[in-house]
């Protein structure tokens, strides 16, 4: 690949170097890059000891990112990550990180295991293994040099996860002993925002030609569809201007659990109220449902006319999104395995389809009948052979009656059993 790289400062430290943050952060500054004077650039910290940054180095952390879809097939040459640092090769070079005031944003995706604290962790450590600690020992750099604090955007798929790494954070500084003025400073000169993302990357086309004409072994692919949401009281949109580059980020003060409730509801729930029904059909895709008009009315009866009724966000908003769902759900280019998404499917369907059907039954005094058809074939599917779940989960499932099943308040959080007669009607059917 012979690309002439463009020389920016560098303003993003960024922990990862997946698929994720590459065809959706990086992908994002590319464009608003493009688009403004924000004239920003990404150092990558690969946050593990084993990842990708040598295959990245060695094409001059230069790739190309294809987005495709119904709509058609978009690509993108990004050159927006300078460099990569690896902290257990160069611990040195990963401190030396805070010593550089032009840097103000920090983006991480460490997976949902990666916010965390961890007593184990020592000062001395170089580096500590949790993503908080090592995070600590470069902000109590920053903090020794009087430099500014940063904002910090992580991508990380908890609830509250600003909230939670802050919160983790400041037990490493008590841990450390790092004193009251370093913990005033985290407070008081950090942005600490809790974001929500949303966008399916395929990673790797492996075995796809995708006609580049040029070789590029990091090639990133994902889908049309991104939704970012931020929740700062921040200004976050002076220094970082995703506005001018046409992209769908929504900066809210207060209405990130509204934003985080219709994905879980609408989009997880949409999954897990059709993934037992369908494989007790034989199919095996989302995009195989789609294309199936059964399983699709179904979802759509599921999604429009029982889901969106009990959510709070403006209705247009609801329908737009919804519709948004369908469609990714029909790409041709994403092979979405229902046998994946079943994994856990009980404690799925407790969180993202069980809040709809005890608030529809509340608001509109009568049963959600396609929910509730869908809890059958989840009662049904777990009858099979086909699950993945804990062993005394699947055991319990398999040889308790729907009443036995719906009285038990561990798997559910509440006694269900006032549901046992409605959701027999449907059990076999």
């Amino acid at each position: 690949m012979n690309f002439e790289k463009k020389i920016r400062k560098e303003k993003v430290i960024q922990f990862g170097e997946g698929g994720f943050l590459r065809g959706f952060v990086d992908w994002m500054l590319q464009k608003i890059n493009d688009k403004s004077d924000f004239d920003g650039n990404v150092v990558v910290v690969q946050p593990i000891e084993a990842g990708m940054c040598d295959a990245l180095s060695a094409q001059n952390c230069v790739y190309t990112h294809v987005i495709r879809g119904v709509e058609g097939v978009d690509k993108t040459l990004v050159d927006v990550i300078s460099r990569c640092v690896k902290p257990y090769e160069d611990f040195a070079s990963y401190i030396a990180l805070a010593e550089n005031p032009d840097f103000r944003f920090i983006v991480s995706n460490t997976t949902e295991s990666g916010i965390v604290f961890s007593d184990e962790d020592k000062i001395t450590d170089a580096p500590p293994k949790s993503f908080p600690a090592k995070l600590t020992l470069l902000l109590k750099r920053r903090f020794e040099l009087s430099l500014p604090g940063f904002i910090f955007l992580p991508c990380e798929l908890i609830d509250r996860n600003g909230d939670n790494l802050k919160r983790c954070i400041l037990k490493y500084a008590d841990l450390w002993s790092l004193g009251e003025d370093f913990k005033a400073w985290i407070e008081n000169e950090n942005v600490f925002t809790n974001t929500l993302v949303d966008r399916i990357n395929t990673g790797y086309p492996k075995g796809e030609d995708l006609a580049l004409g040029y070789e590029d072994n990091m090639v990133n692919t994902s889908e049309f569809f991104h939704l970012w949401v931020i929740e700062t009281d921040f200004d976050i949109e002076a220094e970082l201007p995703f506005s001018c580059a046409d992209l769908n980020v929504i900066i809210t003060p207060d209405k990130l659990e509204m934003y985080r409730t219709r994905k879980v509801r609408i989009l997880n729930g949409a999954h897990t109220s059709l993934v037992p029904y369908a494989l007790l059909s034989g199919l095996d895709t989302v995009k195989s449902c789609i294309d199936d008009p059964t399983m699709r009315e179904h979802l759509r009866k599921c999604v429009f006319e029982e889901i969106i009724p009990t959510l709070d966000l403006p209705r247009d908003e609801l329908l737009s999104y919804a519709e948004s769902v369908m469609e990714r759900f029909g790409n041709p280019y994403i092979k979405h395995y229902l046998s994946s998404i079943a994994l856990n499917s009980v404690s799925k369907f407790k969180v993202r389809v069980l809040p709809s059907i005890l608030e529809y039954i509340k608001r509109f005094n009568k049963m959600p009948e396609t929910l509730l058809f869908s809890l059958a074939k989840l009662i049904e599917f777990y009858k099979t052979d086909m699950t993945s779940d804990a062993p005394e989960v699947v055991e319990f499932m398999k040889s308790a009656s729907v009443n036995e099943i719906l009285s038990n308040s561990a798997l559910w959080g509440e006694d269900l059993s006032h549901l046992t007669t409605e959701v027999e009607k449907y059990v076999g059917k």
